[in-house]
């Protein structure tokens, strides 16, 4: 039975590639466990009077490249072990689009729907101060992740500021634009995703967006600007879902309009899964819509060993994080699915994160145009540099992208002299 257990498949990851890369043991030990593991309490009083203590973390896998960076999600299922898997693939990530930031992660675990947005406030804050002495913006930068957002980073900056007495804007990213934000930066991790997309239906489909069908799980920040680009873009969307559940459409149907529309749609009925016309499926069923490409946008462990053959899909595009298992990784690859990995995928947030840690350092703020000019080139770069480096070695695509990161990570390391 494969582990459901993401740390145990980003470890299985990164084993399968140490013996393409001959990655010296001692490198091989340091890169399997972070560096530094942050678990803290949380204690605080709720509106109606009781009291309850959350469970917080921060984990910080590698800063051989550069400061640790990665976000924070606010979420049930955050566990040590998902936060850790994460900050290692976001050393990963960081290093295959080629910026100077290592990887870290960090989260809370509960559900922020529970909440006011008063509490929400105070336990961001309360989380600030219980990390402080671990983060900056040359030691560990975060950003928003999973249920959280640039109202979140406001609160963060500027509790961290209050505690070292004054402005520090380059703490995190992902800020709102008023207080040091980037232009592109909320939809950059969705705009970078059906970059890689678009670059792939025409590498290895030999088509353009406007000939092809897309089935989009999840509609959260990343879900929903990868349906926005991907209409922007003539694709059809035949399926799409969020946390209730998914709507298809059949028979060679797909959502007329612009994605305003479609996001109106699903405000007014309160989810896609109840947008009229369309036919209501669960976010599994989703992964096996009849579509050219599947982009699995919510969280990790979706395509997996128990599902993965019934996957139709031509394409499958990782936007979320992890979303697919190891032993399905085989699957898929077994059965000619060709699959854009999550770390070079869903790179287009940290790539934009980093644009704006950039224009903090330098107190600038570039146009929306310079921002995705540059999101669009660097994208493109590591796309193309991902398929030649898969298709010279003859290596599946997560594998290439892989070894192309764990060596500059492992580059870094041997020139720093890291024992």
């Amino acid at each position: 039975m494969e582990s459901d257990d993401p740390f145990n498949n980003a470890l299985a990851q990164l084993a399968s590639i140490t013996d393409i890369l001959s990655v010296d043991p001692e490198y091989y030990e340091i890169l399997k466990s972070p560096m530094k593991q942050i678990s803290v309490s949380l204690p605080i009083k709720l509106a109606d009077g009781s009291a309850i203590t959350f469970q917080g973390y921060r984990v910080q896998h590698n800063n051989a490249r550069g400061p640790f960076k990665g976000g924070i999600r606010y979420h049930p299922s955050v566990s040590l072990a998902e936060v850790k898997a994460l900050s290692m693939w976001m050393t990963w990530k960081s290093s295959l689009i080629d910026i100077p930031f290592g990887g870290a992660k960090g989260g809370i675990t509960f559900d922020p729907s529970k909440l006011s947005h008063d509490e929400l406030e105070r336990l961001t804050r309360k989380y600030v101060d219980a990390i402080e002495r671990d983060i900056g913006p040359e030691v560990d930068v975060p950003a928003p992740d999973v249920n959280t957002n640039a109202q979140t980073m406001a609160w963060f900056m500027d509790e961290y500021s209050r505690l070292k007495g004054h402005s520090v804007p380059t703490v995190v990213t992902g800020k709102p634009i008023e207080l040091g934000g980037s232009e592109g930066r909320e939809a950059a991790t969705g705009r970078g995703v059906v970059i890689c997309a678009r670059e792939a239906v025409r590498s290895l489909l030999k088509k353009e967006m406007k000939d092809v069908t897309v089935a989009v799980q999840g509609f959260g920040n990343v879900g929903s600007n990868c349906v926005r680009s991907l209409m922007e873009m003539g694709a059809k969307i035949v399926a799409v879902s969020d946390v209730f559940g998914g709507a298809r459409l059949s028979n060679g149907g797909f959502f007329e309009g612009d994605y305003s529309h479609l996001a109106e749609l699903a405000a007014k009925n309160g989810s896609v899964s109840k947008i009229p016309g369309a036919e209501p499926i669960s976010n599994e069923e989703l992964l096996e819509s009849d579509a050219d490409i599947l982009i699995p946008a919510a969280l990790e462990n979706q395509i997996t060993e128990g599902n993965a053959s019934k996957i139709r899909a031509k394409l499958v595009v990782e936007a979320a994080n992890g979303p697919t298992t190891p032993m399905a990784d085989k699957i898929l690859d077994r059965s000619g699915i060709a699959l854009v990995p999550d770390i070079l995928a869903n790179s287009g947030g940290v790539l934009v994160s980093y644009f704006e840690w950039v224009q903090n350092l330098a107190r600038d703020h570039w146009t929306i145009e310079v921002v995705n000019d540059r999101l669009e080139e660097k994208m493109k770069k590591a796309f193309h540099d991902v398929l030649n480096h898969s298709e010279k070695h003859n290596l599946d695509m997560r594998r290439a992208a892989l070894v192309l990161a764990v060596g500059r990570v492992v580059s870094a390391m041997q020139l720093s002299g890291w024992h």
